[in-house]
């Protein structure tokens, strides 16, 4: 199936189609024509946390390492521990560079010892498959690495609803995957399936691989039994509640995990090391400059890119994601400040941007957690 449509310069997924005939508005995202919305965001995110709903995310990269070196490649590429993962058990990890910074932020998904899928993200979907080729070149004989995405869909599904809907339509129960686990050969309304419990929203759900010729079917199948689509705007909604990075926002080339806040996925004790190790060392014992936190704003949505500011405080922060929180209904932001103004939360800081300011007050991240 063609990658890019004959009157978009846009990459399209197996269900482009089908979002242009529902009536999605459209736009570009990742490099990819996505459906942002159907309905609107507001409603279609209040659906995901109160109910279900499902995503078109085919637009993720996905790449095989296979070989006697597949576990030691993957380790070598990203900071989590991915070799010490059980058949079956998946992981979530930053890939970095020598000096720190985030080449990108995968799944990881140990298939068998010598057998790996690795999720990215489709913006970066070329540069990944470079920057692994160039590390499996230390190693051709025991190792390849092979770009997958045109062959793969990606469905999530996902809110407190998720598991009914798609144990309504598979062949055996799913319902007992683990969080952070996955299963092969699931028959979903037919169709084979890899599924993954795990997602991007906060909630609890699945994530479906399929062969790309297979995913207009399973999306029909999906919608006949009750599961709405959801666009991206929801998605990027929904994620930022809970406090998940974006490629480009939270995590870039300039910003590492370190002042993301995610050293908990950096495994230093891992044996080997692995890319990038020596530079964020350094970095931990000397404490990162910047620290990522959670807004709280009056008056004003804070949008990725305006200043963050505090008074007394010397130098100035910046927004990496914004928005009008639907769950909290009142306007939230993360934010990269310096370390040294040592905020807290409950500290007030202004937000300027547009020839506006704002104020805010810093909270603590998450903005949403699940009920248990």
């Amino acid at each position: 199936m063609p990658e890019t449509s004959p009157a978009s310069p846009w990459r399209t997924t197996p269900l482009t189609a089908w979002h242009e005939a529902a009536g999605a508005r459209m736009g570009e995202f990742g490099g990819f024509w996505m459906p942002i919305f159907y309905e609107g965001i507001l409603q279609e995110h209040r659906r995901v946390r109160a109910d279900v709903g499902m995503f078109d995310v085919s637009h993720m990269a996905e790449f095989l390492v296979e070989g006697d070196e597949a576990g030691a490649l993957v380790d070598r590429l990203v900071t989590n521990w991915a070799s010490r993962l059980e058949d079956g058990q998946a992981l979530y990890t930053p890939m970095c560079r020598p000096d720190g910074g985030t080449q990108d932020d995968l799944l990881v998904y140990r298939r068998a010892a010598n057998r790996y899928l690795l999720v990215t993200n489709a913006g970066n979907r070329e540069d990944d498959h470079r920057w692994m080729l160039a590390a499996a070149a230390e190693r051709p004989e025991e190792v390849t690495v092979r770009d997958v995405s045109a062959e793969v869909a990606l469905i999530a599904v996902q809110g407190p609803g998720a598991v009914a809907a798609v144990e309504n339509l598979a062949d055996r129960a799913v319902g007992d995957i683990g969080y952070y686990h996955f299963r092969e050969g699931v028959s979903v309304a037919g169709v084979r399936a890899l599924v993954s419990r795990t997602g991007y929203t906060g909630e609890d759900g699945f994530e479906l691989y399929v062969a790309a010729g297979e995913a207009p079917a399973l999306w029909e199948a999906l919608v006949r039994h009750g599961v709405q689509p959801v666009g991206l705007g929801a998605r990027d909604t929904l994620r930022l509640e809970a406090r998940l990075p974006l490629y480009g926002h939270e995590l870039a080339r300039d910003i590492t995990p370190l002042e993301a806040g995610l050293g908990s996925f950096v495994k230093w004790e891992k044996p080997g090391g692995f890319i990038g190790r020596d530079a964020l060392l350094e970095q931990k014992e000397a404490g990162p400059r910047r620290r990522l936190v959670g807004l709280r704003a009056e008056g004003g949505i804070p949008r990725a890119g305006y200043a963050v500011r505090r008074a007394g405080s010397p130098g100035q922060g910046v927004v990496t994601s914004g928005t009008h929180s639907p769950t909290l209904e009142v306007p939230i932001a993360m934010a990269l400040v310096p370390r040294a103004w040592g905020v807290k939360a409950g500290d007030a800081v202004m937000v300027e941007g547009r020839g506006r300011t704002v104020p805010a007050v810093v909270v603590k991240l998450p903005f949403y957690r699940r009920p248990s």
